[in-house]
C-alpha cells in the first residue's frame, strides 16, 4: 500500500497488543508514525522496534482521556509532521463484573477510557482532515460492538457507543474526503486477553491453556486472532483504495459474529 508512505498516522494505546501491531504495520509502509500512551517505558520498547524500520517516528506520552492533553499532543505533532491524516483510536480497557455487583466507578472509568478518548481525539484531529479534504479515522472496537455477553455491561455499552460515533461521523464527513470506520476484533492473542484468561482460569479452577482454548473455541476457526491481522485491516481502511468504505464495522474474529 504505497499510498500510505509519508502519511502522518497517530495510534493511541500503542504500547502493546493491537496498538503496537498497528504502529509497526504503518512503519513498514513508511508512514510517519506517532505512537502515544500513558507509559513511557512501553512506548520506548515499541519505538525501538520501529526505529529499525527507518520510518519517521514520534513517541509521545499522553493521557487521551484529558482533552487538554490531546490538544497539546496535536501541537507537538504538527510542529514536526504537520496535521494528523490517519487517526487510529485504539485505547481501551475491559473489566468484567456482573451488572448488579459492578461499582459505579467501573462504569465511569470504562466510558472515560473507551469512549471519551475517541471523542477527544476525533474532536481535536478531525477538523484538519476536513479542511484538507482527506483523512481516515479508524476506531478499534470489538465484536461486542455488535453483540453482548454477560458480565461486561460497561464494556459492551462503550463499544456499541463507539460504533454509533463511527457511523455518525461517517455520515457527517461523507462528502469531505474523510472516511470513518470501525474494526471489530474477537479474542486477540494479546496481554489483555491472556490476563482475562488467567482470571477465567482461576474462577473455573483451570489452567491458563485451558482457559485460552475456551476463548478460542468461541469462533468457528477455533483460534485466537493475531494482532497483525487487525493491523492489516486497519492498513486497508487507511489506504486510498478503500475510499468507498465508510461507516462500516469490519469484524476480524474468525467467523464468531456473522451479522
Amino acid at each position: 500500500m504505497k499510498d500510505l508512505a509519508g502519511k502522518t498516522v497517530l495510534v493511541t494505546g500503542a504500547g502493546r497488543g493491537i496498538g503496537r501491531a498497528i504502529a509497526l504495520a504503518f512503519a513498514a509502509e513508511k508512514s510517519r508514525v506517532v505512537i502515544t500512551g500513558r507509559t513511557a517505558a512501553a512506548l520506548d520498547r515499541v519505538a525501538a522496534e520501529i526505529n529499525g524500520s527507518d520510518a519517521e517516528l514520534m513517541a509521545l506520552t499522553c493521557d487521551v482521556t484529558e482533552k487538554i492533553q490531546v490538544e497539546d499532543l496535536q501541537r507537538r505533532i504538527e510542529s514536526r509532521f504537520g496535521a494528523v491524516q490517519i487517526l487510529v483510536n485504539n485505547v481501551g480497557i475491559a473489566p468484567a463484573a456482573a451488572f448488579l455487583e459492578m461499582q459505579d466507578s467501573v462504569w465511569e472509568e470504562v466510558m472515560r477510557v473507551n469512549l471519551s478518548t475517541a471523542y477527544n481525539c476525533c474532536k481535536v484531529f478531525l477538523r484538519a482532515m476536513v479542511d484538507a479534504q482527506w483523512g481516515r479515522i479508524i476506531n478499534i472496537a470489538s465484536t461486542v460492538a455488535r453483540v453482548a455477553y454477560p458480565r461486561i455491561a460497561a464494556y459492551a455499552t462503550s463499544k456499541h457507543a463507539i460504533l454509533g460515533l463511527t457511523r455518525s461521523l461517517a455520515m457527517e464527513t461523507a462528502r469531505s474526503g474523510v472516511t470513518v470506520n470501525a474494526v471489530c476484533p474477537g479474542y486477540v492473542d494479546t496481554e489483555l486477553t491472556r490476563d482475562n484468561a488467567r482470571r477465567l482460569a482461576e474462577k473455573r479452577g483451570q489452567s491458563l491453556d485451558e482457559a485460552l482454548a475456551l476463548l478460542a473455541a468461541s469462533c468457528p476457526q477455533r483460534r485466537l486472532i493475531e494482532p497483525q491481522e487487525v493491523a492489516y485491516v486497519t492498513l486497508m481502511l487507511a489506504s486510498e483504495r478503500a475510499r468507498g468504505i465508510t461507516g462500516q464495522a469490519i469484524q476480524v474474529d474468525g467467523g464468531a459474529v456473522m451479522a
